[in-house]
C-alpha cells in the first residue's frame, strides 16, 4: 500500500511514478512529485519505482501573473 494525499493505493511489484500518477489521473502538464521526501524528476518518472508503503506528494506546478 501506498499512501497519497488524495488516497490510498494498492502496491504492486514494479509500480512506478507514472504508473502513480495515471491511477490518481494527473493531466497536469507541470508536477511536483516527492517520494517520502526525496523529488523525482520528470524525466525519472517511468523508471522509478515506488517502494511499498511509500508516502507520494504530487503537487501541481501552477504559473501566473
Amino acid at each position: 500500500m501506498i499512501r497519497t494525499k488524495e488516497k490510498q493505493l494498492e502496491w504492486h511489484e514494479g509500480l512506478t511514478v507514472r504508473d502513480v500518477l495515471e491511477a490518481l489521473g494527473y493531466g497536469f502538464p507541470s508536477l511536483l512529485v516527492r517520494i517520502n521526501g526525496t523529488i523525482v524528476r520528470r524525466k525519472d518518472w517511468d523508471s522509478t519505482v515506488v517502494p511499498d508503503e511509500a508516502e507520494v506528494e504530487v503537487r501541481p506546478i501552477v504559473a501566473g501573473g
